[in-house]
């Protein structure tokens, strides 16, 4: 991790010392994902895999396996979360379709005896662990940062994620308190993106025709590409666009920036998340106190950092941090 990504003072780290060292070398942990359709969970199932593979040559557990439901259906997900439990899984990561329509499948797996560990889309049942960035945070410092950059304010358009899901309405939720701070501004339009670059273009692209002019455009990930591409094609000047450290947002931000200039923010939860909720299950299995609310910081990338974030992202994905089981110490300790 980058200095930027340490998150906890040497008092937490104190406090990894007392950690137990118990054997969960038979244990079996599941991922439970809801949906596969964007660069983000692509290099989100590629990190648990990576890290659940390499645990498992390691002998720390028996099993990591990854398991997407084929539509966004908190119903389909509650199916593959009844049908871990009866396969004897000790722990199931969970990236849910819906805060609370999964409640009755994740008490049933408590109830079973299974540790489960929610990350990024969490669950609100009180039994389960939860893994998230302060996403309501993210959407405000969304908007702190266009009232640097556009002190005069002007119209802006919301692109959403995933209709339904908990990460959409709390980013959402933040973009409009900045909004109510920051007067300035008025979202003038919004559209679902489904945190994919062709979803979003199409929805703007839809939508422009009936807009006013935009200064800025304030989104979720996965969208500023196919969000300025849709500009582009109706000929309306490029906004500022908050972008959500997608490897084609970066590259397209580093040859707008070399052209004329262009400078933005980018920033989201890094979807390595997964391997610190994977680690954080484990820990859980030895015998460890954890908290039930854990929170990591968002991945934010600057002008000042655009190149090294675009040079260590491959193509097609988004920027990223693996963590660790000592960065998942690191989190535990300083929930503590």
């Amino acid at each position: 991790m980058t200095n930027s990504m340490m998150l906890f003072s040497a008092a937490g780290l104190a406090l990894i010392a007392g950690l137990a060292d118990a054997d969960t070398s038979n244990k079996r942990i599941a991922l439970s994902n809801n949906y596969a359709g964007n660069s983000w969970r692509q290099a989100m199932l590629e990190t648990f895999e990576s890290t659940g593979k390499q645990a498992v040559a390691d002998g720390v557990v028996a099993a990591a396996d990854a398991y997407t439901t084929s539509e966004n259906q908190a119903t389909e997900q509650a199916a593959q979360i009844q049908n871990m439990i009866l396969q004897g899984y000790d722990a199931i990561i969970l990236n849910a379709a819906s805060p609370t329509a999964l409640n009755g499948a994740v008490k049933e797996a408590c109830d079973a005896g299974v540790t489960v560990v929610s990350f990024d889309g969490i669950v609100t049942e009180p039994c389960a662990w939860r893994i998230a960035v302060d996403f309501a945070a993210m959407g405000r410092e969304e908007v702190d940062y266009l009232a640097t950059r556009l002190p005069d304010g002007g119209n802006l358009l919301e692109i959403r994620g995933l209709a339904g899901v908990f990460v959409d309405d709390e980013i959402s939720k933040g973009i409009h308190e900045g909004v109510a701070e920051h007067s300035q501004f008025n979202i003038v339009g919004s559209v679902h993106g489904d945190w994919a670059q062709d979803v979003a273009q199409k929805a703007v692209a839809g939508i422009l025709p009936s807009l006013p002019d935009i200064v800025g455009v304030v989104t979720q990930g996965g969208d500023g590409y196919g969000t300025a591409q849709a500009f582009r094609a109706a000929d309306r000047s490029t906004p500022l666009i908050v972008l959500g450290n997608r490897q084609d947002e970066l590259k397209w931000w580093a040859e707008q920036r070399d052209a004329n200039g262009y400078e933005t923010l980018s920033l989201s939860i890094a979807p390595g998340v997964a391997s610190l909720a994977f680690w954080v299950a484990q820990q859980v299995l030895e015998g460890e106190d954890v908290a039930k609310d854990l929170t990591v910081p968002f991945l934010k990338i600057t002008q000042d950092t655009l190149d090294e974030a675009l040079a260590t992202t491959p193509e097609g994905s988004v920027a990223n941090v693996t963590y660790t089981l000592e960065d998942a110490q690191q989190v535990i300790a300083s929930a503590r």
